[in-house]
């Protein structure tokens, strides 16, 4: 019954999509119509995962294809259904949040913008649901074209144009990757059905490159360091619901891709496999954060820490396939538990953060968190929610960060106990490394709060700001309570992860929760309890405030306003710390690695005297890998262009002999193979 569901699902987000197409001259009924059928959608996809993530059972449907070499397949397994769950969850908070939000885009194109959010939608539920290569691909070129379309809608933007061509031409350079690796299952096993993949026994040489080429192919799309660089420009540039749905949903399939080639079907057969996902994935986490650090663009910051949460996600997935090539099946499974359950945190908070950062720009048409303070007292459930998902992507418990974040590190501390020489070595190493990131988050979300909502405000917009529409914070309480959920539950959540994770290693899920106590493996010392540690906070609160309501006796609940001392001088709010003030120390100490560059205005002594304000500095952080990697490889293929457009000489007969010449070949490969 889940596939039909699954499809009915697809039938309404395109249903959605073009009668928002064809009702693109009355903007407010295309704006609901998307909306509308969104919510009304993911309603169904979740009818349609949740049995399979209780039961723990398959749906599979096959039928032939467009293609006659490849059948159209669907399975419908557990970490299908997780990332169905996924996709439905912030389709149906970012439908709400529209209804409200695309007000700020009266009088453009809002059927275009429903047509392709509702088409991103139904393609990226087939992505994850597909069981044939050459359909995943279809798929997942269409959620490309699509998700294109949303980065570029305001076309007006040279920054968003930049950023749609630069996320394309990643994306299918990943793509290309995949394919190859896809190619090379065909040419070994003669199908390209996901179930004979698993079946076909490839060398190990060819083993080790699909692997290569489906890692980093995915890892492209993902937003792995170094291939993150389409990530933070291409996420702001989008509306803020868009945002959410890349950062949360998009990315996320690439996650489910490197989980279903290189997890599923190649088994992880090399322990060197696993720890080359950790060391990109702990290179991820600390490089997004660090650059998320030294942002003052809100939107942009968020789509670093994205780079960074990928990086935590990817570090799960390389314990999880050490634990399978090692024969440690408890360490497989604690180690993808990690990563599918940060990957579903990860969707809530992000999504949440970026409906947040939304609901500012909405109320202030800016994204400089200079710009911004004091709008606590403004917009005071806007606050709530964005501190919410704030203490979540820092880890904080009781919420879901903490407890995937938790589980990572228990399957690295367990880790540390095997018998390879490496992996015992660098296993604590890693653990480090996921403290730092940690930190550092923590760090920028202070950072981000205290410029966004706390202090006072630092701009006209900012004094006279409003809290956001109805529909805006529904949309950010569902996801704001999916958060609490997911961490105040994970003795009920965890075992039900755990069952998909064991389920890609084909193992019996381990034992890891008791009533309210949730453990790695059955018998360890390690135990945690959320709602235990939520009871215990909020005793930590609330005592103290009784005590000081009884003790204080009528002078509770006075309050005093004064004016901040300011050393004599007349308060202003150009005297509070800036973004880039917050973010100094760090780029003092990582400069190499950010690339800093400064440029200073300076006019003659005697006009700076005179006028002050013309003496200015600005300093820019760009990341050294743009210099010393990327800027070389795009003169390099300038330069190949140029040299390859001496052979476009307009003469027809030349194009023909191009034509025959390549067709030779292409036979000559054909024969030898």
């Amino acid at each position: 019954m889940s596939v039909p569901l699954l499809f009915l699902a697809v039938l309404v987000y395109l249903l959605g999509g073009f009668a928002a197409l064809a009702l693109n001259r009355v903007g407010k009924a295309a704006q609901y119509a998307a909306g509308l059928t969104a919510v009304a959608a993911a309603a169904i996809a979740l009818a349609a995962a949740i049995p399979i993530l209780v039961s723990g059972a398959v749906d599979v449907f096959e039928t032939p294809g467009v293609l006659p070499f490849a059948n159209f397949a669907v399975r419908f397994d557990g970490l299908a259904a997780l990332m169905v769950s996924v996709i439905a969850l912030l389709s149906a908070a970012t439908g709400v949040y529209s209804l409200a939000y695309l007000d700020a885009y009266a009088g453009r194109n809002l059927g275009f913008l429903g047509f392709f959010t509702n088409l991103f939608l139904a393609s990226t539920l087939l992505v994850v649901t597909v069981s044939n290569a050459v359909y995943f691909l279809v798929f997942w070129e269409l959620m490309a074209l699509a998700s294109y379309c949303l980065v570029t809608f305001e076309t007006e933007k040279e920054e968003a144009v930049r950023a749609g061509f630069l996320y394309l031409l990643i994306a299918h350079a990943g793509t290309a990757l995949i394919m190859l690796a896809f190619l090379l299952y065909f040419y070994h096993g003669e199908s390209f059905d996901f179930a004979a993949f698993r079946l076909t026994p490839l060398p190990q040489p060819s083993r080790d490159l699909a692997f290569l080429l489906a890692f980093f192919g995915f890892g492209a799309k993902a937003g792995l360091a170094p291939l993150h660089i389409w990530l933070p420009r291409a996420h702001p540039a989008a509306p803020s619901h868009i945002s959410a749905l890349l950062s949360g949903a998009m990315i996320k399939t690439a996650i489910y891709g490197i989980l279903r080639i290189c997890a599923d079907c190649l088994g992880a057969s090399a322990w060197w496999w696993g720890l080359t996902v950790l060391a990109f994935g702990a290179a991820s986490a600390v490089l997004g954060v660090l650059f998320a650090n030294a942002e003052r663009d809100l939107k942009r910051l968020l789509a670093y820490c994205s780079v960074e949460n990928i990086g935590v996600i990817l570090m799960g997935t390389g314990v999880g396939m050490l634990g399978v090539a090692t024969g440690r099946p408890v360490l497989a499974a604690l180690g993808l538990l990690a990563a599918l359950y940060h990957l579903v945190n990860h969707a809530a908070f992000k999504g949440l953060l970026f409906l947040s950062a939304g609901s500012v720009v909405f109320r202030l048409g800016t994204k400089d968190m200079d710009a911004m303070g004091g709008l606590a007292r403004r917009m005071p459930w806007t606050a709530l929610a964005f501190f919410v998902g704030a203490a979540a992507v820092s880890a904080l418990p009781p919420l879901n960060g903490f407890v995937s974040e938790w589980f990572l590190y228990q399957s690295l501390f367990t880790a540390s106990g095997g018998h390879l020489a490496a992996v015992r070595a660098s296993a604590p190493i890693f653990a480090v490394v996921l403290a730092l990131a940690g930190a550092l988050a923590a760090a920028c979300f202070v950072k981000a709060y205290g410029l966004t909502f706390a202090g006072v405000s630092r701009s006209p917009r900012a004094r006279q700001a409003q809290e956001a529409p109805l529909p805006m914070l529904l949309g950010m309480g569902l996801l704001a309570l999916t958060v609490l959920g997911l961490g105040l539950g994970a003795p009920w959540v965890a075992p039900v992860i755990g069952r998909v994770a064991a389920g890609l290693i084909g193992q019996a899920p381990p034992v890891m929760a008791d009533g309210v106590w949730v453990f790695p493996v059955e018998g360890a010392p390690a135990l945690l309890s959320t709602p235990l540690i939520a009871i215990l906070l909020l005793g930590a609160v609330t005592l103290p405030a009784l005590m000081a309501a009884v003790f204080s006796g009528a002078r509770a609940g006075r309050r005093v306003d004064e004016t901040a001392w300011a050393c004599g001088y007349n308060y202003s709010p150009r005297m509070e710390i800036t973004a880039g003030g917050f973010g100094r120390p760090l780029r003092a100490i990582f400069g190499q690695l950010y690339g800093l560059g400064a440029r200073a205005a300076r006019p003659g002594r005697a006009t700076a005297r005179a006028f002050q304000g013309l003496v200015a500095l600005a300093t820019r952080v760009e990341p050294a890998w743009n210099d010393r990697v990327y800027d070389p490889i795009a003169r390099g293929v300038q330069g190949i262009g140029r040299r390859v457009q001496a052979l476009q000489i307009g003469d027809i007969r030349l194009y023909c002999l191009y034509i025959v010449l390549t067709l030779a070949v292409l036979l000559l490969i054909a024969t030898r193979w």
